[in-house]
């Protein structure tokens, strides 16, 4: 697992820069203002949990746990439920997919809270 999430954490950081800049100078002209800042929202939230995964990893190769697979587990799957249902929304236009935003939010949240567990549960 540890594995899986670096190259995760490496792939979601990679990916996120690559989107930033593509929204940033290519979609800044096609997207409406208000689209083009959800599109933002979900760079911002998939750079901060592929920080987040990576910095799992690392601890997991100290304190391997399930509650540190799971959060990054629970990471990886906000990232792409909610930063994808941003990307989508913003590049289609279909409203409906914001349905999807609040669980890839809870997956982050779990993430959070699996992270907090094991920190709790470390003997240090």
């Amino acid at each position: 697992m540890i594995r899986l999430s670096l190259l995760l954490a490496a792939l979601f950081g990679l990916t996120g820069v690559a989107l930033g800049a593509f929204a940033a100078h290519g979609l800044k002209s096609r997207l409406s203002a208000e689209y083009l800042a959800v599109f933002q929202i979900g760079v911002q939230y998939q750079l901060i949990h592929a920080l987040a995964l990576f910095g799992v990893a690392l601890l997991a190769l100290q304190a391997p746990s399930r509650l540190l697979n799971a959060a990054g587990g629970f990471f990886a799957l906000g990232v792409l439920l909610f930063s994808g249902s941003l990307y989508l929304l913003s590049l289609t236009g279909v409203t409906r997919l914001g349905i999807i935003t609040p669980v890839g939010g809870t997956a982050f949240l779990a993430g959070w809270v699996c992270l907090l567990l094991a920190a709790w549960n470390l003997r240090a």
